[in-house]
């Protein structure tokens, strides 16, 4: 069976899902990374939070998108992707729900204490997940130990000989990721976690220091100025290495000179004191490293670092024709609705944030009155 038309443009929308997702959520992630660093005092680290509190809840629905695509639009994809990367998935989850509770239950009670726990959490959490999305993504680009084959009643796995993977055998036989979670650390996806934790510290503090005023925002510029180097650096040595050692494709070039381009714009524009022109070149720059990721991927869904036959292909993850084309019916009337909100929301809440606004009495229930329900 020959990939058609719609399994490509799926593969290109669960991209745009992805450039969403990683350029949105990207700051977040970044400001969680230095919520413990960055502020001085409690104004400065709500000013802080604030600055993402509008949207952090939003920009984990194109996650949510993402995932619920890849499972309609390429069900085989998901299958083995999920399951050979479960522990790392778990442990991204994890994370994401340690940060969500830290985002929403900070403010619940009335102590130093609680508050800094708190904190301490979602910048640990932060940090994991941040290095452990570019761990996923190098493998993707890398390729994993994946083979085809099947599992006895014992549990044993039972590979077929890379000759013998038509799509005849594929009726009985699946893809599996067969090396185990320790499989998935190289030193090209420990390099590609580096990437994009730098690439996160950097989108946030070029985040905080657009969305706030004052000191805080003159740190933030600082300390953007330190990480933008080092993440322009990282992802070139790792792009460079992804190009010339796992992407067959010609046309990965382009994303790659674009990435190059607009982080060196944005380390030029941060130095300047551009941080808004920064953080747009930035936002770009890592839209134009995911388009380089999948066309890296393309032809295959799933590399196999075993054998090229065992690798899975886009035509074979592909969910049937009527399912892509009703999706494709769908996204035409919605996905236009929620970029008009995206937009919408974060011109409202567009305008900077001054610490010194923020109120001096500390919120939340008292300790001692927390079984009691009482505000005061």
């Amino acid at each position: 069976m020959e990939q058609t038309g719609l399994n490509t443009l799926w593969f290109i929308l669960i991209c745009v899902l992805w450039i969403g997702y990683l350029t949105l959520e990207g700051f977040d992630f970044g400001v969680g990374m230095h919520l413990n660093s960055l502020p001085r005092n409690e104004r400065e680290r709500r000013a802080t939070l604030n600055a993402i509190g509008p949207h952090w809840d939003g920009n984990e629905v194109w996650l949510l998108t993402a995932g619920g695509a890849t499972f309609a639009a390429f069900p085989e994809w998901y299958a083995t992707m999920f399951s050979g990367m479960y522990i790392a998935l778990i442990l991204i989850l994890l994370c994401l729900i340690i940060r969500i509770c830290a985002l929403e239950w900070r403010k619940t009670i009335r102590t130093t204490t609680w508050r800094r726990t708190w904190d301490k959490l979602h910048t640990g959490s932060a940090w994991i997940v941040s290095i452990l999305w570019g761990v996923a993504f190098g493998n993707l680009v890398q390729g994993m130990r994946i083979e085809v084959g099947q599992y006895d009643a014992e549990g044993a796995f039972h590979a077929l000989p890379a000759s013998d993977v038509t799509w005849q055998a594929l009726a009985d036989n699946q893809h599996y990721l067969t090396g185990g979670f320790w499989s998935l650390l190289t030193p090209f996806t420990i390099l590609a976690g580096l990437v994009t934790m730098s690439l996160f510290a950097s989108h946030g503090a070029l985040f905080v220091a657009i969305k706030t005023s004052g000191e805080l925002q003159e740190r933030a510029t600082k300390l953007a100025r330190v990480w933008a180097p080092i993440a322009t650096v990282l992802t070139a040595v790792w792009a460079l290495w992804a190009f010339f050692a796992y992407s067959g494709s010609a046309w990965a070039l382009l994303p790659l000179a674009l990435a190059a381009v607009s982080l060196l714009l944005a380390d030029l524009w941060i130095f300047k004191g551009q941080e808004i022109k920064a953080f747009a070149a930035h936002f770009a720059a890592i839209a134009m490293a995911v388009v380089f990721i999948f066309i890296s991927m393309a032809p295959y869904t799933m590399k196999s670092s075993i054998d090229p036959a065992y690798s899975q292909t886009i035509a074979q993850a592909a969910a049937s024709r009527p399912t892509q084309g009703v999706m494709t019916i769908a996204t035409v009337i919605f996905v236009p609705i929620v970029l008009a909100y995206t937009i919408w929301a974060y011109s409202v809440f567009r305008k900077r944030i001054d610490p010194a606004t923020i109120p001096v009495e500390p919120v939340g229930l008292e300790p001692k009155k927390v079984r009691q329900f009482e505000l005061s």
